[in-house]
């Protein structure tokens, strides 16, 4: 598993539709922590992960935004792969629930041993598709051809604890866990609040946007996102085929990201007819003030993050 320290994002494709010389089709590793998010593995992710030095074994769970083979074409031999190298873990495998047959023929696309332990969680609905003590997965759906959705993934904030005003307030360390899981504590008829005794650290968001026209859901996901992946199949040049296919473009990305609020915007899935990627930054640019715009085999990192004092 990767340090815990470790948080960023491993572009393994940006095409949209067909891979190029440059370019593969769709495919995002995201590192967060240690846990492992698979984002559209399009066809040749595989190999894209062992050209990035990205092990299957490393990947906890896995999110599909619909069924369009730029977006998935790869899942049968990530399974497989999986299955290969006997990974001892659960993996989680995020779809829209009306993908169902699809999901199904790629995962038993040939003959295999079958040994991944998947954990399928077909997305019915706009909500929150998981949450534990740390992190909340919420998806929304999204204004495409097909039955899409988006993700995002939301820390939790978490406080650091000044160990000389917790002494002082007679808190042991065995209670020192409770304060920060529950917020407060009673003990010998005091309550004690968690915001006394330290800083807050405010939990970091990532957004994944794919293919989708102008919607609300996307300003929902991407709210206050500290890195934000979307969509920008064309240039502004193109805006009116990128309507009629329910796609963005470039400029109609950054601008959404800058109402927003996203603090870092990466860029992907371009056309093909579009050979400098570029392009799409100086055009986003013009509305957003940190822009990336993906490139295959690219590792991004989060912004860094401002301490919040209580």
């Amino acid at each position: 598993m990767p340090p815990m320290s470790d948080r960023k994002l491993i572009v393994l494709g940006t095409a949209s539709q067909v891979p190029g010389r440059t370019r593969n089709q769709n495919g995002y590793m995201l590192r967060f922590d240690d846990e492992g998010f698979l984002f559209d593995p399009g066809e040749g992710t595989q190999r894209q992960m062992i050209m990035a030095g990205v092990s299957v074994s490393e990947i906890t769970r896995i999110f599909i935004t619909h069924f369009h083979g730029d977006h998935c074409l790869g899942l049968a031999g990530i399974i497989q792969r999986i299955s290969l190298d006997r990974v001892p873990h659960d993996i989680q495998v995020y779809y829209p629930a009306s993908g169902q047959v699809y999901y199904e023929r790629l995962r038993d696309s040939c003959q295999y041993y079958h040994a991944a332990r998947l954990r399928e969680c077909p997305v019915h609905e706009d909500g929150t598709v998981f949450s534990d003590e740390r992190v909340t997965v919420v998806a929304r759906r999204l204004d495409h051809t097909v039955d899409t959705y988006g993700y995002r993934i939301s820390e939790k904030d978490t406080y650091t604890l000044d160990p000389d005003k917790l002494s002082q307030a007679g808190i042991r360390d065995q209670d020192v866990g409770a304060l920060k899981a529950e917020g407060k504590i009673t003990r010998k008829g005091r309550t004690f609040h968690v915001e006394s005794f330290g800083t807050i650290r405010r939990g970091q968001s990532f957004a994944f946007i794919m293919d989708t026209g102008v919607c609300d859901a996307i300003r929902e996901l991407a709210g206050g996102a500290d890195l934000c992946v979307m969509e920008a199949t064309f240039l502004s040049e193109m805006a009116q085929t990128a309507q009629e296919y329910a796609h963005l473009t470039a400029a109609q990305a950054a601008g959404i990201a800058r109402d927003a609020g996203v603090k870092r915007l990466v860029l992907t899935h371009f056309s093909q007819r579009y050979s400098a990627p570029e392009e799409f930054v100086r055009e986003a640019a013009a509305h957003h003030g940190d822009v990336i715009a993906a490139a295959d085999g690219q590792t991004i990192h989060f912004p860094r993050r401002k301490r919040a004092f209580s």
